[in-house]
Protein backbone atom coordinates (compact mmCIF):
# COMPACT_ATOMS: atom_id res chain seq x y z
CA UNK A 1 0.00 0.00 0.00
CA UNK A 2 0.91 3.38 -0.61
CA UNK A 3 3.49 3.26 -3.94
CA UNK A 4 1.57 5.57 -6.13
CA UNK A 5 -0.55 7.08 -3.25
CA UNK A 6 -0.70 8.21 0.46
CA UNK A 7 -3.08 7.97 3.10
CA UNK A 8 -1.44 9.91 5.72
CA UNK A 9 -3.90 13.09 5.18
CA UNK A 10 -6.93 10.69 4.62
CA UNK A 11 -6.51 8.85 7.74
CA UNK A 12 -5.64 12.23 9.20
CA UNK A 13 -9.30 13.60 7.62
CA UNK A 14 -11.11 10.57 8.71
CA UNK A 15 -9.62 10.39 12.17
CA UNK A 16 -8.13 7.15 11.57
CA UNK A 17 -12.12 5.56 11.45
CA UNK A 18 -10.68 2.71 8.37
CA UNK A 19 -14.72 2.85 7.99
CA UNK A 20 -14.54 6.12 6.17
CA UNK A 21 -11.48 6.06 4.83
CA UNK A 22 -12.61 3.17 2.44
CA UNK A 23 -15.35 4.93 1.64
CA UNK A 24 -12.93 8.06 0.78
CA UNK A 25 -11.32 5.34 -1.45
CA UNK A 26 -14.55 4.00 -2.91
CA UNK A 27 -15.25 7.84 -3.91
CA UNK A 28 -12.01 8.73 -5.66
CA UNK A 29 -12.43 4.86 -7.74
CA UNK A 30 -15.71 6.68 -8.65
CA UNK A 31 -14.64 10.26 -9.56
CA UNK A 32 -11.06 10.33 -10.21
CA UNK A 33 -10.85 8.21 -13.45
CA UNK A 34 -13.88 9.50 -14.83
CA UNK A 35 -12.94 13.17 -14.35
CA UNK A 36 -9.09 11.85 -15.84
CA UNK A 37 -10.88 10.74 -18.86
CA UNK A 38 -12.64 13.67 -19.24
CA UNK A 39 -9.88 15.91 -18.73
CA UNK A 40 -7.95 13.50 -21.60
CA UNK A 41 -10.54 14.21 -24.20
CA UNK A 42 -10.38 17.63 -23.77
CA UNK A 43 -6.82 18.02 -24.07
CA UNK A 44 -6.84 16.08 -26.75
CA UNK A 45 -9.70 18.09 -28.31
CA UNK A 46 -8.40 21.53 -27.65
CA UNK A 47 -11.49 21.85 -25.42
CA UNK A 48 -9.95 24.53 -22.94
CA UNK A 49 -13.29 25.04 -21.00
CA UNK A 50 -13.52 21.23 -20.40
CA UNK A 51 -9.83 20.72 -19.65
CA UNK A 52 -9.86 23.60 -17.27
CA UNK A 53 -12.85 22.08 -15.39
CA UNK A 54 -12.08 18.43 -15.03
CA UNK A 55 -8.72 19.20 -13.91
CA UNK A 56 -10.03 21.74 -11.14
CA UNK A 57 -12.72 19.05 -9.91
CA UNK A 58 -9.36 16.70 -9.82
CA UNK A 59 -7.30 18.92 -7.68
CA UNK A 60 -8.34 18.25 -4.27
CA UNK A 61 -8.58 14.94 -4.64
CA UNK A 62 -5.34 14.03 -6.27
CA UNK A 63 -3.90 16.18 -3.30
CA UNK A 64 -5.78 14.30 -0.67
CA UNK A 65 -4.06 10.99 -1.57
CA UNK A 66 -1.17 12.71 -2.51
CA UNK A 67 -0.52 10.89 -6.04
CA UNK A 68 2.28 13.83 -6.21
CA UNK A 69 1.53 15.63 -9.55
CA UNK A 70 -0.65 18.07 -8.21
CA UNK A 71 1.62 20.69 -9.75
CA UNK A 72 1.51 18.79 -13.47
CA UNK A 73 -2.40 18.60 -12.52
CA UNK A 74 -2.26 22.32 -12.22
CA UNK A 75 -0.48 23.15 -14.97
CA UNK A 76 -2.77 21.31 -17.40
CA UNK A 77 -5.55 23.39 -15.55
CA UNK A 78 -3.68 26.86 -16.17
CA UNK A 79 -3.90 25.65 -20.04
CA UNK A 80 -7.05 24.98 -20.21
CA UNK A 81 -7.77 28.30 -18.10
CA UNK A 82 -5.73 30.80 -19.84
CA UNK A 83 -6.32 28.75 -22.98
CA UNK A 84 -2.56 28.92 -23.84
CA UNK A 85 -2.85 28.34 -27.16
CA UNK A 86 1.08 28.11 -27.73
CA UNK A 87 1.60 25.25 -24.70
CA UNK A 88 1.64 21.36 -25.28
CA UNK A 89 0.85 19.74 -22.24
CA UNK A 90 0.77 16.39 -23.53
CA UNK A 91 3.62 15.64 -21.53
CA UNK A 92 1.98 17.09 -18.47
CA UNK A 93 -1.50 15.00 -19.08
CA UNK A 94 0.49 11.94 -19.60
CA UNK A 95 2.11 12.18 -16.55
CA UNK A 96 -1.33 12.72 -14.63
CA UNK A 97 -2.91 9.92 -16.26
CA UNK A 98 -0.54 8.07 -15.53
CA UNK A 99 -0.56 8.81 -11.85
CA UNK A 100 -4.42 8.24 -11.73
CA UNK A 101 -4.07 5.17 -13.49
CA UNK A 102 -1.59 3.86 -11.31
CA UNK A 103 -2.97 4.52 -7.65
CA UNK A 104 -6.47 3.50 -8.93
CA UNK A 105 -4.79 -0.06 -9.97
CA UNK A 106 -3.44 0.03 -6.67
CA UNK A 107 -6.40 1.01 -4.67
CA UNK A 108 -8.69 -1.37 -5.85
CA UNK A 109 -5.72 -3.96 -4.96
CA UNK A 110 -5.55 -2.32 -1.50
CA UNK A 111 -9.50 -2.46 -0.72
CA UNK A 112 -10.45 -4.85 -2.48
CA UNK A 113 -12.94 -3.20 -4.73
Amino acid sequence: MGQYYKLFRVRELADNDEEFIATLAEAFLEEVPEDAARLKKAVVEGDYYNAYQAAHKMKPTVDLFELGVLDILIEVQDWGKFEKTDLDVTNQLSIVINAVDNAVAEMKADFNL
